[in-house]
C-alpha cells in the first residue's frame, strides 16, 4: 500500500474515532463522613443508585440528580482527594424556582446572583440571558456546587435535528418561553394560527442554540 493510501486510511480512521460517543457518567466526590454525605445528597432529592460495601476498607455510594445523565459517587477507599473544593455545575431552566426548592429542602443556598461565580452581582441576570444566573451551595464537607440557569444552549451542544427534554418541568419551562416569544411574534406580525409549528421551531432552535424564529 502506498504512503498516500495509508494516509487516507488513517484520516478515515481518525474521522470514525472522532464520532465515538464518550459520555461523562460518574464524578467522584471526596467526603470525610459517608453517611452524612449520603443523608445530605438524598435530602437534595438525588436518587440513590447504590450503596455497596466490600470488606472494611471499601464502600461506594452512588446518587443521581433528577433528570441527570451523570451520577456522583463517594465513599471509602475510592479517592485520595481532600474534601472541600469546587465540584462542578448543576444546570436548571429556572434559577428562581431552583432556589426556592433548595430553600424548602433546608439547604443553605446563596441568593440568586449573576455576572459570574467569581464576581457575583446580586439578583438574576436582568435580561435572563442563558448561562448568566446562578446560585451556589456547599455539602457538609465544603464541596461547592454552582447551579446555573441555561435556557438556550450554545451552538454545537446538541443535535439541531433532535429535540429532547429531560423532564416534564423542562418541557413546561420551554413551552412558557415559547409562548412569551410567540406573543411578541404576533404583536409584530398579527394573529398566527400555526402556533404549534412555531412553538416547535422555537423550542428546537433554543435547545440547539441556532437562530430563533421571529
Amino acid at each position: 500500500m502506498s504512503q498516500t493510501a495509508i494516509s487516507i486510511e488513517q484520516q478515515k480512521y481518525e474521522a470514525r474515532a472522532a464520532r465515538v460517543d464518550m459520555k461523562l457518567e460518574v464524578a467522584l466526590i471526596p467526603v470525610s463522613d459517608v453517611d452524612r454525605a449520603k443523608e445530605f445528597y438524598t435530602k437534595l432529592g438525588w436518587r440513590l443508585d447504590a450503596d455497596d460495601v466490600m470488606g472494611n476498607d471499601f464502600r461506594i455510594v452512588q446518587l443521581t440528580p433528577p433528570s441527570s445523565g451523570c451520577s456522583v459517587s463517594f465513599g471509602k477507599g475510592i479517592t485520595s482527594a481532600a474534601p472541600g473544593g469546587p465540584m462542578g455545575g448543576l444546570i436548571v431552566t429556572d434559577i428562581e424556582a431552583a432556589h426556592k426548592e433548595l430553600v424548602a429542602k433546608g439547604i443553605n443556598v446563596s441568593e440568586v446572583f449573576h455576572g459570574s461565580p467569581f464576581s457575583p452581582i446580586n439578583g438574576p441576570d436582568p435580561e435572563r440571558k442563558s448561562y448568566c444566573s446562578y446560585v451556589s451551595f456547599q455539602d457538609p464537607d465544603g464541596n461547592v456546587w454552582i447551579v446555573q440557569e441555561v435556557t438556550r444552549r450554545l451552538p454545537g451542544r446538541t443535535d439541531p435535528a433532535t429535540t429532547t427534554f429531560a423532564s416534564a418541568n423542562d418541557l413546561a419551562s420551554a413551552m412558557r418561553r415559547a409562548a412569551a416569544a410567540h406573543g411578541e411574534h404576533e404583536k409584530r406580525n398579527g394573529h398566527d394560527r400555526n402556533w404549534p409549528d412555531w412553538y416547535a421551531a422555537y423550542m428546537a432552535a433554543e435547545r440547539a442554540g441556532t437562530e430563533l424564529p421571529k
